[in-house]
């Protein structure tokens, strides 16, 4: 498929998603969110794909929705709207399910939607001079499909006060509530991406993606319930191909050869 509001490239696995409406500091439209579905579902059925890098072409990594987009919207009806948010969730709930590591690089503004791009990232890396913010209720909206994954990842709490407020934060507040991971002069934004890129593709990729799976289904239990979940988990990396290359490693004292795929 060819991008229109996406560019997309590939080096030794490493997948860079930029997205790219830099004029309209890369907020949604629907075009936009068809092509990141796509992306998405596309990387979930390719093997090759170790990481993902997601930031924003221009001055911001993404401002919420298009304002035309938005003005669409406005004249739908309720049950077009429905089908519009749909996709809009499909979007989201696709991207989360990824089965290799995301890294979000955020620089300038990452509102609305863009923050919902952030939480459903696994590591976010910030300029400290980003502007974070769920900014829906200043015009009359909710975050609504971005709440699942945004909760997971700020708790109830901070939740209520920046949902209530849509107030602006810093990266600072980012990193202090969960939602950023380190946070770094603008300059130092790309080393910093590079070092958790290092540090992510030295992991057993089919390891990463099982981490993955464990953490969605071990959030949703209590804890006695996860157990025997947990103990098939660990059980069947240890007798995997990786599992058994990461342990004679270790007992070897020399790096591991991790097998293609995942």
């Amino acid at each position: 498929m060819g991008f229109k509001y996406l560019n997309v490239s590939r080096d030794a696995g490493v997948e860079r998603l930029t997205l790219a409406r830099p004029d309209v500091r890369n907020a949604f439209n629907d075009g936009m969110i068809n092509e990141l579905t796509w992306w998405a579902d596309s990387v979930i059925a390719d093997t090759s794909v170790r990481l993902v890098i997601l930031e924003g072409a221009g001055p911001s990594f993404c401002a919420g929705a298009d304002l035309e987009w938005m003005g669409r919207m406005a004249r739908y009806t309720l049950e077009q709207n429905v089908d519009d948010a749909s996709g809009l969730a499909r979007m989201f709930l696709t991207l989360d399910r990824l089965p290799v590591g995301v890294i979000g690089r955020i620089h300038g503004a990452a509102l609305g939607g863009g923050a919902g791009l952030a939480a459903i990232c696994d590591i976010v890396v910030a300029a400290d001079d980003a502007v974070f913010g769920f900014t829906e209720v200043r015009l009359g909206l909710i975050p609504a499909v971005i709440s699942p994954f945004v909760i997971a990842k700020i708790g109830r709490s901070a939740a209520r006060e920046l949902f209530l407020t849509g107030d602006r934060f810093s990266a600072a507040r980012a990193r202090e509530i969960g939602l950023a991971h380190s946070v770094v002069p603008a300059a130092d934004l790309d080393a910093e991406v590079a070092r958790y890129q290092a540090m992510v593709v030295a992991g057993a990729p089919g390891a990463q993606s099982a981490a993955k799976h464990l953490i969605a289904e071990v959030s949703r239990r209590a804890p006695a319930d996860a157990m025997s979940l947990c103990a098939e988990a660990i059980a069947s990396r240890r007798v995997s191909p990786e599992g058994q290359e990461g342990i004679r490693a270790f007992l070897e004292k020399r790096d591991p050869s991790w097998p293609t795929g995942r």
